[in-house]
Order: C-alpha cells, then sequence, then structure tokens
C-alpha cells in the first residue's frame, strides 16, 4: 500500500513563497507520473503541475508558469512543488498524486491517478 502525506501548506502574503512536499512511503513505489492538484472553495480539482518520472519532462498549468516548480528528489521518494509570488487566487487545498502506469496525455485527469495525499491548505491574503 503507498501513501502519499504532503507537508508545507501554510499562510502567506501575496508575493511570498511556500514550498510544498509530498512524501511517499510503502511498498513497490515506482510511479510513472506525479502531479499536484489543487481545489478551491466551490471549486472543482484542477491539475497544476505534472511530471514524468522516466522523461523529467513537466507541465504546468498557464496560471502558475513561470512562479510554480515541480520536482523530484528521489532518493527520498519525495515530490516537491515550489511556489514563488503566489497570489490570493492560489489559495486553495494542495493535493499530490501518483500512477505507477504512464498518463499520457492525461496529465491533469485526477482520474488518471490512484494514488493521493490528504491535502494540505495553502492560503494567500492579498
Amino acid at each position: 500500500q503507498v501513501q502519499l502525506v504532503e507537508s508545507g501548506g501554510g499562510s502567506v502574503q501575496a508575493g511570498g513563497s511556500l514550498r510544498l512536499s509530498c512524501a511517499a512511503s510503502g511498498s513497490i513505489y515506482n510511479p510513472a507520473c506525479m502531479a499536484w492538484f489543487r481545489q478551491g472553495p466551490g471549486q472543482e480539482r484542477e491539475g497544476v503541475a505534472a511530471f514524468f518520472t522516466l522523461s523529467q519532462i513537466t507541465f504546468y498549468t498557464d496560471s502558475v508558469k513561470g512562479r510554480f516548480t515541480i520536482s523530484q528528489d528521489t532518493a527520498k521518494s519525495t515530490l516537491y512543488l515550489q511556489m514563488n509570488s503566489l497570489k490570493p487566487e492560489d489559495t486553495a487545498v494542495y493535493y499530490c498524486a501518483a500512477v505507477s502506469s504512464f498518463c499520457g496525455s492525461a496529465y491533469f485527469q485526477p482520474n488518471a491517478y490512484n494514488y493521493w495525499g490528504q491535502g494540505t491548505q495553502v492560503t494567500v491574503s492579498s
């Protein structure tokens, strides 16, 4: 059983930075795709950043390009999301997700992932 545990959320003023971490534990954890999603109040869960572990290709939703960076520390089985120049509209619960099989073009589709963390709250005040 694979478990993903996020940390690093919190409250920050607009323009500030946070780094989210997603630590994986469990047996046979070898994800092909990993991603960060977020869900704001009354909103659907949306993909923020995704990462193909084999090719190291990254994807970002338009609203975070140039501000967020997804990365992985393979040795620590940890996924990161560095968030800079935060805006109030970035306020949401952030989730990390992973899947063992290759997700292809569905990297921002929640149903493409079978492992999820519990979420961590990010609040950005103006």
